[in-house]
Order: C-alpha cells, then sequence, then structure tokens
C-alpha cells in the first residue's frame, strides 16, 4: 500500500482564501501546546507574545522596522515563485545590497551631500541583482538547480561580509571591534517621526514596492508572461515568451529589492556593517511571500504578522525565560501549516494497493 496525493478536478475560492487564516489558527494551536510543555501558562506566553509587543506607540515603529525588509524580500520573491523560478537566496542578495550600498559611508566617509543616500540606494539595488544573476545565469545556461546555487551563495555573502568587517573595512578607531565607522548623517534614512520611534523611510519603500509590483503582475504583459511561463511553460513557448528571459527578470527583481532591503537596513536601523545584519530575513520572506498568497498586497499584511514574530520572540525570552529560537519555532510552524492547508486544499490523498496487490484503492 501506497499513498498519492490526486489534483482535486475543482477547488474551493473560499477555502483558498482561508488558508492563511486557518493555518495561523493552527500555529496558535500548535504554539499553545509547545508553551504548555515548556511548563508556561499557554495564554499568557501567547499575549506576551502577540499583544504585548504592540501596545505601545515606540513598538509599533520598531515593528514597521521588522516589517520593511520582509515585505521588500518577499515582493521580490512573489515574483519569482510565481514564475516558478524558486529563489532561496535572498539573505545573500540582501547581504551583498548592503555591502555595495555602504561602499560610499566606509571608504568616503567624508563625502557629504543629497545625492549621497539616493545613489547608495541604487548600488545596494544593483548588488543584489547583480548576485541574483549569478544563479539564473547558472540555471539559464547549464540548467542548474536554481534552489542550490542560490542558497550556497548566501553563505558566500556572509563569510565575505565578516572578512571586510573584520579586516579592511574595520573602524580603526572602534576598538578592535569588528564593524565599520558608522555613517553619516547624508548616508543614513530619515526617520519618518523622529520624537516618537525609529521607523524611518523603509517601510515607505516597501509598501510602493508591494503596490507597483502588484501592478506589474496584475496589469502588464510582462506580469502576464510571468504568470503564463510559471504555470505552463509550453503554452508561455506558442505564446512568444522565452524561460530564460522570464529567469533573468525574476531574479534580477528579487535580488534588486532585496538589495535595496539590505542597504535600507544598515543605513536606517544599524547604522552601519557588522558581522550579522539581519536575523534571518531573506530566509523567512520566503514564509511571507506564502502566507500572503503570493500576491503583493497581501505580502504587506503577512510581512507584519511575521515582523510581529521576531518582536514577540524578544519579549517572551525576556518575561517568560525561554529560548529566543521561539520566533524561528513560529514562524517554522507558520510554513508548515500554509503548504500544508494548500496541499489539502488542492489535493487529496488515495490510499493505493502496492503492485503485487490486488489493485484496490481507497480515498
Amino acid at each position: 500500500m501506497r499513498l498519492e496525493l490526486v489534483k482535486r478536478p475543482g477547488r474551493s475560492k473560499l477555502f483558498s482564501a482561508l488558508s492563511p487564516f486557518i493555518a495561523f489558527a493552527l500555529t496558535l494551536i500548535a504554539g499553545a501546546i509547545m508553551f504548555s510543555l515548556l511548563g508556561k501558562s499557554p495564554l499568557a506566553a501567547l499575549h506576551v507574545y502577540f499583544i504585548e509587543p504592540v501596545t505601545q506607540l515606540w513598538q509599533i515603529h520598531e515593528l514597521a522596522i521588522k516589517a520593511a525588509p520582509l515585505i521588500l524580500i518577499a515582493v521580490g520573491l512573489a515574483v519569482c515563485y510565481r514564475a516558478n523560478v524558486w529563489n532561496i537566496g535572498a539573505e545573500g542578495q540582501f547581504v551583498i545590497g548592503a555591502i555595495l550600498g555602504s561602499v560610499l559611508p566606509v571608504v568616503f566617509p567624508d563625502t557629504q551631500g543629497a545625492w549621497v543616500l539616493p545613489l547608495m540606494l541604487v548600488m545596494g539595488m544593483i548588488g543584489g541583482a547583480a548576485y541574483a544573476a549569478v544563479p539564473a545565469f547558472l540555471k539559464a545556461r547549464f540548467n542548474t538547480n536554481e534552489i542550490l546555487t542560490s542558497l550556497m551563495l548566501v553563505y558566500v555573502a556572509q563569510l565575505f561580509l565578516d572578512w571586510l568587517v573584520r579586516g579592511p573595512w574595520r573602524d580603526p578607531k572602534g576598538f578592535n571591534f569588528p564593524q565599520t565607522v558608522q555613517f553619516s548623517p547624508s548616508a543614513t534614512l530619515a526617520e519618518l517621526l523622529p520624537m516618537q520611534g525609529r521607523a524611518n523611510l523603509g517601510i515607505v519603500f516597501a509598501l510602493v514596492a508591494a503596490v507597483l509590483v502588484w501592478v506589474l503582475i496584475s496589469k502588464t504583459l510582462k506580469g502576464f508572461e510571468v504568470r503564463v511561463m510559471g504555470s505552463s511553460p509550453r503554452a508561455g513557448h506558442f505564446a512568444g515568451f522565452r524561460l530564460n528571459r522570464t529567469v533573468f527578470f525574476a531574479f534580477l527583481l528579487s535580488g534588486a529589492l532585496a538589495g535595496l532591503a539590505g542597504i535600507c537596513e544598515v543605513s536606517g536601523a544599524i547604522g552601519q556593517l557588522q558581522p550579522s545584519i539581519s536575523p534571518g530575513y531573506g530566509f523567512t520572506a520566503i514564509v511571507v511571500a506564502f502566507l500572503g498568497r503570493l500576491n503583493p498586497l497581501g505580502i504587506v499584511a503577512a510581512g507584519l504578522v511575521l515582523a510581529l514574530t521576531y518582536l514577540g520572540g524578544e519579549s517572551v525570552q525576556t518575561a517568560l525565560g525561554v529560548s529566543d529560537k521561539v520566533a524561528r519555532v513560529f514562524q517554522g510552524m507558520l510554513l508548515f501549516f500554509v503548504l500544508g492547508c494548500d496541499t489539502l486544499i488542492n489535493y487529496h490523498i488515495r490510499v493505493v494497493a502496492s503492485p503485487g496487490g490486488d489493485g484496490a484503492e481507497a480515498s
């Protein structure tokens, strides 16, 4: 006997729309069980995790800071995944974007002017796109698995950043700490409400990017090409579309947005390069993309939810004395339940007799 998935002849639009909410509810139930096993009150723990971190205005600002890179990266990943291109290396593209965008404030720290920050943002996007072009080229030219190449390049980028801040870019006046000089005011993202919190223009860029990519995907010929090539490459070929062009377009757009997220993070929330500039935004953004149904507007809401898991993880660590890895556990459970709900909505499980059996089947 074996189990196999059989595609349902028709799927419920209602359950497809409710899938993220069902997945979130199941995550809450699983989280309550997890806290019970840790000897904590489930209700108190979930309150600390999801409610307490957004009860004050400055905490809303922190939520925006965490959500901005998640939304930017996830919007780009949504384009890739709609094109059936599996970019798993957004974390590396985030890092390279941060590095290239930081060349001006680190190598030329005395450079001032209103043009400095816009140039940094453009350089960050170029860095992310160029790094994403590597797995795109390998897939287009040699049919290399883009999941493996994009993922392995993440560790190359992280090690390169570590070498830079410990070596040639280390601040000579930084008491030997592995970090660059602090960015000058001309190289720093402006805060939205300086007297009330730290939220900066990064969240504005994220919202604008979500709207523009939504228009691109739903209203333009290029978006139609992405959707067709993702669902039926053969049909796209007959329509005159080319797979390699779609692969490059999806990777370059995704990498550019990840690079923009990287330079926004270091020029805003951090203010310098350090050995670690991301708590895993590039990987968490994969959860955000699927939780948002690969829809840029849905991704905005999903980004806020996943940003809350970072703040909630810090809260429960302080208030309840549990591991700081709790946030990762919640993110992993959420992705598992989203994919599980989508699978059961689109497929049903059938028990099939083994080849040596009598051929009976049961659904």
